[in-house]
């Protein structure tokens, strides 16, 4: 009678025989591969949080994100008969080209389902290491469903952006440079979408010195992780609206879930605006570029439970084109302050508009568009109104100038 085969161990299985040992084989393997990235003390994210800030900038890696890490982990470990198949997977984003570049390393044919919206820069990218791209469906969930069918057609292998334990693994590199580079460290925050990123940092730091702190940072509008956590089990959400577009999943992987809920201390969510106003303290103070997801363990900075400990923010990446972070920097001018629009009703005679004008330059305040409109006055010829935007300070600037228009007998409307 021949032996009843063992059966496949379930994720709480894997997590409990996952060992410090396959994050430290990872990193041999992407050895030469990818980039260290070095920490950089930041003296304003320092003083924000009360904490002192090191970024860990993975928008400098190779790709533009961390997500190389664990694709090439993933591929690397495959044998001769698997790379012989090729290797398929969806994305639109950083993923994508992680697993390209990989492929394109270990000379593994690539094939991504990206959806036809996909903007043509990223399909370029992909293609350009070596990928071939189908483009297929109006959104995620339909490059997906087609690459599944793909996948059953030709043999090729998956390679999941999160819930995969090798590429989880891979991830969890990030962890060990960090605590190379400080020995020291009091506190690490990584951002979560699926839960692959958080899962190998967490794992790779609580098994190197528990001591270390691991937060999570999700969107407020995509928290899947959070919810999942709070409800004991996995949960989707109705919606994944998000700024952060690389996060916003909503779904957390069935893996990461039992990873995070082991080894993941806390997870800060935050909103909209303070995921736009972290991307724009990023650009204004230290130069760098990032993504919406990107950001978010900056973001989280000003929400720690703590003071006086020092933390590493992890800047997971930077892959945004160019009409996005102009959108996105506008948003945040006016959510800080920085850009003020409003409307003035004003008698249609000669002078009035120098005078709001004078007024405007007494307190500081740099026109940048004017729109004088008589059309929009209805009940009277006599009068016009005049839209006004300005950059401004902050908001504290917006209602010096609110009171000196005031002063001055102008009932203003303030359009943001």
């Amino acid at each position: 009678m021949s032996k009843e085969k063992a059966s496949k161990p379930n994720n709480a299985e894997i997590v409990a025989q996952t060992t410090i040992a396959g994050v430290y084989q990872a990193a041999r393997n992407l050895e030469g591969i990818v980039r260290k990235t070095r920490l950089i003390e930041s003296d304003f994210f320092s003083e924000l949080s009360g904490n002192k800030v090191y970024l860990k900038p993975e928008n400098l890696q190779h790709t533009g994100a961390f997500k190389l890490r664990g694709a090439y982990n993933k591929i690397s470990q495959l044998t001769p008969e698997e790379r012989a198949k090729g290797v398929i997977t969806s994305s639109a984003g950083n993923h994508a080209q992680g697993v390209a570049f990989a492929a394109q390393k270990l000379g593994v044919k690539a094939v991504i389902c990206m959806p036809a919206t996909t903007p043509i820069l990223k399909v370029e990218g992909t293609k350009a290491l070596g990928a071939e791209v189908v483009l297929h469906g109006d959104g995620f969930d339909d490059a997906y469903a087609y690459s599944l069918e793909l996948q059953k057609q030709h043999g090729y292998v998956y390679i999941h952006p999160f819930n995969d334990l090798q590429v989880l693994l891979g991830q969890g590199t990030t962890a060990l440079e960090i605590i190379d580079a400080c020995k020291d460290i009091d506190a690490i925050l990584v951002p979560i979408g699926g839960g692959g990123f958080a899962s190998g940092v967490a794992l790779a730091t609580k098994l190197v010195n528990p001591n270390i702190k691991v937060i999570g940072v999700e969107p407020e509008n995509a928290a899947c992780m959070k919810a999942a956590l709070a409800k004991g089990k996995i949960t989707t959400l109705k919606s994944a609206d998000t700024v952060a577009d690389g996060c916003a999943v909503k779904t957390a992987g069935t893996l990461t879930y039992e990873f995070c809920k082991k080894y993941l201390d806390d997870i800060i969510t935050v909103s909209e605006m303070e995921i736009m106003g972290a991307l724009l303290s990023l650009i204004e103070k230290h130069k760098l570029i990032a993504e919406g997801a990107g950001v978010l363990s900056l973001a989280a900075l000003s929400k720690l439970p703590f003071k006086g400990k020092k933390v590493a923010a992890i800047v997971s990446g930077g892959n945004i084109d160019i009409s996005t972070i102009s959108a996105l920097i506008e948003k945040a001018k006016i959510a800080r302050g920085r850009v003020f629009c409003f409307g003035v009703l004003l008698p249609d005679k000669p002078g009035q508009l120098l005078n709001v004008a004078r007024i405007l330059a007494e307190e500081n305040a740099n026109v940048i568009e004017l729109n004088h409109n008589q059309s929009k006055v209805t009940d009277s010829f006599k009068k016009v109104i005049l839209e006004v935007t300005c950059e401004t300070n902050n908001e504290e600037h917006i209602q010096r100038i609110t009171k000196a228009l005031h002063d001055n007998g102008y009932e203003l409307e303030r359009i943001y």
